[in-house]
């Protein structure tokens, strides 16, 4: 077999690859894309996307339950779960062609199949096993994603015991529902779930739930999840899980004392693993640590040529990481002369209810790396927008340098915030201090003036409380 000459070739077609792919095009390089199941990655068929629909799904269920607080009536609220489920899968689908087209607009190959290393330069694709291809490029970048983190004991069999994939396409709504982990996927879904109508039970290992954000939003969110009727038990063991009778019992020992759990179904969203098996790391100079591959800050790895994106290349697991990185990647390639990415300035956004977004240094994370610090809050109840969408919980914290007036970071929790989080995202890459945030004029009335508060009451200036 002939190998297939291109300037660029791309293993995963997922957030990352797909759009290092449309970079590369732009720059006049001939690429190909190997993906074995999906354009889209799991990101636009399996994680982000769907889970967003299905998300909106039980805002409207949360609504339709409220509105009385608007002064309307309603009888005999009812949704047909099957149709939620269905409307989830046919935005994935949408989205997903809508990336074949764009692989179409820029003339990229795209092969169907699994990809990895071949020797210096070549990439093999295999179809059911059999070879399918022989690739030859002088860049080659790894973007085949992670998967779920399997817990001995708690193997997904898709029926009882669900990973994110069963959960998005459940059979039917579990009247109880155990989530163990309760990082943005595990809350997520333990949010869309208790919304929908089923009692939630939240596990976590460690001593909070999102344990990645400040303490003071975590805490917020545990009792927003709490008061909504949701079970959160954190500092939990998991000493084992139990099938019987067509449920699931799982054994925690928390607080000194061991409880047993009982559900119909149980979600296990503990972790990631990068995919770096079979992709053809033996004997090349590539580094593999704690399953991801070692890159530097311009996606090279230790093997001439191969660089590393996305979920593959370790945290943050974030499609917009991958995106950016696939950016940086491809320019660097194309001699550009990229910035390095900062994961510092990369937001986080979990989509539950309430919404997290946040940015930058936690108010810990400043002190422990010596910042002497101010810190401003503003509650989302001063906020006229708020009040009058009937959203009125929640608060933005604002994480300054005390000396310089750089913005370490900012966390919110509340209504869209994560459409907000944004604004301090540009923030951040502006390397703004505090001085243009409070010369800025906010609209009103908007979501947004809270973000200004929250920069003025770090400074003693705040306005509206």
């Amino acid at each position: 077999m002939m190998a297939e000459q291109f300037d660029l070739v791309i293993i995963g077609g997922g957030p990352g690859g797909y759009v290092a792919a449309i970079r590369a095009a732009q720059h006049k390089m001939k690429v190909a894309v190997v993906e074995r199941e999906h354009m889209g990655g799991i990101c636009l068929n399996w994680g982000c996307i769907p889970t967003k629909a299905l998300l909106r799904a039980s805002e409207i269920n949360h609504l339709l339950h409220s509105l009385d607080h608007y002064g309307f009536a309603a009888d005999n609220i009812r949704f047909d779960f099957a149709k939620v489920i269905k409307r989830s899968r046919n935005v994935a689908n949408q989205l997903s062609s809508g990336v074949k087209g764009l692989m179409k607009k820029h003339k990229i190959t795209v092969f169907d199949g699994h990809g990895a290393l071949a020797g210096p330069g070549k990439v093999a694709v295999t179809k059911d096993g059999k070879p399918a291809a022989e690739l030859a490029a002088k860049h080659i970048i790894l973007a085949t994603g992670a998967r779920a983190r399997v817990l001995p004991g708690m193997e997904p069999d898709g029926k009882l015991i669900w990973s994110y994939r069963e959960a998005l396409v459940p059979d039917a709504m579990p009247k109880k529902l155990i989530v163990i982990g309760s990082g943005a996927i595990g809350s997520e879904f333990a949010s869309f779930y208790l919304n929908m109508g089923s009692e939630v039970t939240l596990i976590e290992v460690m001593d909070r739930i999102l344990p990645v954000e400040d303490a003071e939003i975590s805490a917020f969110v545990q009792k927003a999840f709490t008061k909504q009727g949701m079970k959160v038990i954190t500092g939990a063991k998991l000493q084992g899980v139990r099938k019987e009778n067509g449920g699931v019992a799982a054994i925690v020992e928390a607080g000194g004392k061991v409880t047993e759990i009982k559900a119909d179904r149980l979600i296990s969203a503990v972790g990631i693993v990068g995919n770096v098996e079979n992709i053809g790391l033996e004997g090349t100079k590539v580094q593999v640590d704690r399953t991801h591959v070692v890159i530097d800050a311009f996606g090279r790895t230790g093997e001439a040529g191969v660089y590393a994106i996305g979920d593959l290349a370790g945290p943050p697991w974030l499609a917009h990481k991958a995106m950016h990185e696939g950016v940086i990647v491809v320019d660097a390639i194309a001699g550009k002369h990229p910035h390095a990415m900062d994961t510092t300035n990369i937001p986080g956004c979990t989509y539950c209810r309430p919404q997290v977004a946040s940015v930058g240094l936690t108010e810990a994370a400043a002190k422990a790396a010596g910042h002497e610090v101010k810190v401003g809050r503003f509650p989302f109840i001063g906020n006229g927008k708020a009040i009058a969408l009937g959203e009125p919980e929640g608060f933005i914290k604002t994480v300054f340098d005390a000396k310089t007036g750089a913005m370490l970071g900012a966390h919110m929790v509340g209504p869209e915030v994560t459409e907000m989080i944004q604004g301090y995202g540009i923030a951040r890459t502006l390397e703004t201090t505090e001085a243009e945030l409070m010369a800025t004029v906010f609209p009103h009335p908007t979501l947004s003036e809270a973000m200004h508060e929250a920069v003025l009451d770090a400074y003693g200036q705040v306005l509206h409380i």
